[in-house]
């Protein structure tokens, strides 16, 4: 009966390990309890349970069946490794550095144990030992990916260029748009004469900061430059003069018809970018004058205009720690006579705008933005813009317009380096305000309001105040 009941439950776990590889999880779920039900030592079972339960979000519920599965098997290496993941997004980083610790003795030859372990490392700021464990994995298997890439953005933060390009080729988000295109990519060969496709990046604002490389590939000669991007950056895009044509995302993207192809953020290794040859001719973003005129009289006519965005797309994945909590935390800023502020604000936080905090006054103008040159008008007729890291600081970066940006003290973006308060891609217009601590929101808005203060009495003394 025992041997029948088990090799019951053993066809439900393959079952259920079926139907998540096939994303039926609902189906799975059931699969595994029921084969728990059946045999209730089943340590598998419990793995996979967790990473289902972990995948809805119920971590306290993950987290036990982990630990529940490695009770009952303590030498499964990847179950280790699942709960130390877990730990880590939930910021236990002691805990999960012993899971990670003993995944890596039961499989020393693990790469993925490795670059677990790098990664929690570099969000602790134990950079030089992150760094050992991605080259370690990397020793083991040269070919592993994740390793490449999770080593590029420590060496990139850390303004290691040289090495850190390359590394950032491991990203692989673009295999599809490689199958798609008959010509070969580019891989730093002359342009003279040659047309070259540049491919799209994940975000807005890797979009928005490193399309600049168009004029560099102007200057090595290309003939032609055509660009492929988000439908919302598409108009936006059309103000780049050594771009001769665009297409958005949600458009038919034709096969061939260029000698080269390249995405956009490769380009900046075979152009040998280092940290003191970054190319920031700026603005290199521009709008049109009736663009201008149009949102320049829906804002306040008086007073300085400083947008504000204090919040970002709440699926990236470390969205939680890089948006403010809330409107209410930029109160504070009230205080300080002669501003207007100007919501910039688009889903997340929009209704916050539309209902703010009592004691700040603010004119809400993100609903009526339909794409990213609607904004970049509303930006030049601002005087300043404080937003938390999102695409909109990209965008004021690019257009030469004053931005303040609000970093969080857990896994900064690279591109903002470390330590730094400015920024080497957009030079003499970006200041960084930092966390001094993990979640220490309110020091930060404590050194904003100085700045703002100290920069509202600069501004009237050189140019007066717009009608105060």
């Amino acid at each position: 009966m025992i041997d029948k009941e088990r090799t019951e439950a053993e066809a439900l776990f393959f079952q259920g390990t079926s139907c998540m590889q096939a994303g039926d999880d609902a189906a799975a779920e059931d699969c595994f309890r029921e084969a728990l039900r059946i045999v209730p030592d089943f340590a598998e079972a419990y793995a996979n349970l967790g990473l289902l339960l972990e995948k809805k979000g119920d971590l306290a519920a993950a987290e036990q069946n982990y630990r529940r599965s490695i009770e009952l098997n303590p030498a499964h290496p990847e179950t280790h490794l699942n709960l130390g993941a877990l730990l880590a997004y939930m910021k236990r980083f002691n805990e999960a550095e012993l899971a990670y610790m003993q995944a890596i003795l039961l499989r020393q030859d693990s790469p993925a144990g490795w670059s677990n372990l790098g990664v929690l490392y570099a969000c602790m700021k134990r950079e030089e030992e992150a760094e050992r464990c991605y080259r370690t994995a990397l020793a083991l298997d040269d070919s592993y990916r994740t390793a490449r890439f999770n080593l590029s953005y420590l060496l990139l933060r850390q303004g290691r260029f040289e090495e850190g390009w390359p590394c950032l080729d491991a990203r692989n988000w673009l295999t599809e748009l490689a199958r798609h295109l008959a010509c070969p990519r580019w891989q730093g060969e002359s342009l003279i004469g040659k047309s070259i496709l540049i491919g799209y990046e994940a975000g807005h604002g890797d979009m928005i900061q490193f399309c600049r490389y168009a004029a560099v590939l102007k200057r090595q000669g290309a003939t032609s430059i055509t660009l492929i991007c988000h439908p919302a950056l598409k108009t936006l895009f059309s103000s780049l003069e050594d771009v001769d044509s665009v297409i958005a995302l949600d458009e038919p993207i034709p096969s061939s018809g260029w000698d080269f192809w390249t995405p956009l953020l490769s380009i900046p290794r075979y152009c040998d970018t280092r940290i003191d040859s970054i190319p920031a001719n700026i603005p290199y973003l521009f709008v049109p004058e009736e663009a201008m005129e149009k949102w320049g009289t829906l804002l306040p006519q008086d007073g300085l205009r400083v947008g504000l965005v204090w919040k970002g797309n709440p699926l990236f994945e470390n969205d939680a720690d890089r948006s403010l909590p809330g409107l209410d935390m930029l109160v504070p800023l009230a205080a300080v006579p002669g501003v207007r502020f100007i919501s910039l604000q688009k889903g997340a936080g929009e209704a916050e705008a539309l209902a703010p905090p009592a004691g700040l006054p603010i004119t809400h103008i993100g609903s009526q933005l339909a794409d990213f040159a609607d904004t970049a008008a509303v930006v030049m007729n601002l005087d300043l813009v404080i937003c938390v890291d999102t695409a909109i600081a990209h965008l004021a970066g690019a257009l030469g317009k004053p931005c303040w940006v609000l970093l969080p003290d857990y896994k900064p973006d690279w591109r903002w380096m470390a330590e730094r308060s400015d920024s080497p891609w957009y030079p003499g217009t970006m200041r960084l305000f930092r966390q001094p601590a993990m979640g220490d929101w309110k020091s930060v808005i404590v050194e904003l309001v100085a700045a703002l203060e100290q920069w509202q009495r600069q501004q009237a003394a050189l140019f007066g105040q717009r009608g105060i």
